[in-house]
């Protein structure tokens, strides 16, 4: 299999080197501004004159070559990326359109299917300013975890600065399911109902401070440039009108409220034969709000798509077909030490079945390849060995292997 400069320890890696030239973001730089730790990581900022002719097939078509499946989220998730951002243009242009309602997104579906990696694909293919936090690093205050309005500060930072770019841009925040309060939480201040409540404002139309209240540094020069100025500068903040919020959760045990819920109004035998997967796609306001999110909170979501569980066809194609497969990693990780690696398809089965026995996705792939991997890695550069080749007895017995081929 050719060797590529993609792959990631995830399974999930960067996506830019498969990007067509025409339509490729600038890397960042070392002028570039820093983004906060322990708030989220950023994508490319848009280039001057930004400028989004991108069409939803297109984008669908992009992702294929990254995330396996999935198809009826890669059509939902292209056509709001592209209602916002032609929206964008379009106020850049000068036609602003004073009414426009934002299609904020909630992706649903277990771990490791691609939920992220679709969204950081579609972030490289676009390069607009994009944040992606999760949501447990949240708290009500930001005293205790962070503060939900560092994710606008933080495509602030992203666009060295300029607030005209942040307010065009994505925020993506995943494990939104961790936020649910089934029952009373006991007025605790980190509860993941106050941080729904302090959601709501930024994800409609709301203004957010540059500074910090909680930043002591950028208190205090603020309060030095009133002392040169002689008066208090006037607080700058940036709106949240046109930035789009994509978010994403597992939501385990929710098929259980789904399920209870369409034998009610449909014949039990036929709801008792959905799947998991059949089941998330029939996710309603109601089963939601059952599961512990805020009415207000759903509210604005109103773009609503759920993504399928893998199984082992699905994650041998991940490894067989997707650009950003685990398996360049490891042509990489063996070619630094001059050994050439082959992966054959019983193989890449092979790894695919276990993997499944995991049940965590794609993310069992990594867990998989490091326990075969592990003495491989360990023994072959220091050996004679300049050549292996992955085959299902490989995957099965890879100690019994390692000694033939050290045995040469």
């Amino acid at each position: 299999m050719a060797n590529t400069q993609s792959g990631h320890p995830s399974a999930l890696g960067p996506v830019t080197s498969g990007i067509p030239k025409r339509i490729r973001t600038k890397r960042a730089t070392k002028h570039d501004v820093m983004v906060k730790h322990g708030v989220g990581e950023t994508a490319a900022a848009p280039e001057p004159g930004f400028s989004f002719k991108l069409k939803p097939n297109e984008i669908a078509k992009h992702l294929n070559r990254f995330v396996i499946g999935q198809t009826e989220a890669k059509k939902v998730l292209s056509v709001a990326l592209c209602d916002h951002f032609q929206h964008v243009r379009m106020t850049l242009e000068g036609n602003a359109a004073p009414f426009y309602q934002k299609q904020n997104v909630l992706l649903l579906g277990p771990t490791g299917v691609g939920k992220t990696h679709l969204i950081r694909s579609a972030a490289e293919l676009i390069g607009v300013p994009f944040v992606k936090a999760d949501a447990t690093k949240f708290s009500e205050t930001g005293y205790v975890g962070g503060d939900v309005d560092d994710l606008v500060r933080d495509l602030l930072r992203r666009v060295g600065g300029d607030v005209k770019k942040a307010e065009h841009g994505i925020i993506y925040l995943d494990e939104v399911d961790k936020l649910a309060t089934r029952g009373e939480s006991g007025g605790r201040d980190v509860s993941g109902r106050g941080v729904q409540t302090n959601l709501l404002k930024l994800m409609e139309d709301g203004d957010v401070p540059v500074v910090s209240p909680n930043d002591m540094t950028g208190q205090l020069q603020n309060a030095m440039a009133a002392m040169r100025g002689g008066g208090v500068p006037q607080a700058e903040t940036i709106n949240t009108r046109h930035i789009l919020f994509i978010v994403s959760g597992a939501f385990s045990g929710m098929d259980h409220i789904i399920r209870h819920r369409l034998i009610q109004t449909e014949k039990p035998a036929k709801v008792e034969r959905m799947s998991v997967d059949d089941l998330y796609t029939q996710a309603a306001t109601s089963d939601l709000i059952q599961y512990g999110l805020e009415p207000e909170f759903i509210g604005r979501l109103p773009v609503r798509v759920a993504c399928h569980g893998l199984d082992t066809d699905d994650l041998f194609d991940v490894l067989r077909k997707s650009e950003s497969s685990l398996i360049h990693q490891y042509e990489r990780a063996f070619a630094a030490y001059g050994i050439e690696v082959e992966f054959k398809d019983d193989g890449l089965r092979r790894l695919a079945q276990k993997a499944s026995e995991e049940n965590t996705g794609a993310r069992g792939l990594m867990t998989v390849c490091e326990q075969v991997f592990r003495d491989l890695k360990f023994r072959l550069p220091t050996s004679k060995v300049k050549r292996f080749t992955v085959t299902a007895k490989l995957v099965d017995d890879p100690k019994s292997e390692l000694k033939r081929l050290l045995k040469g």
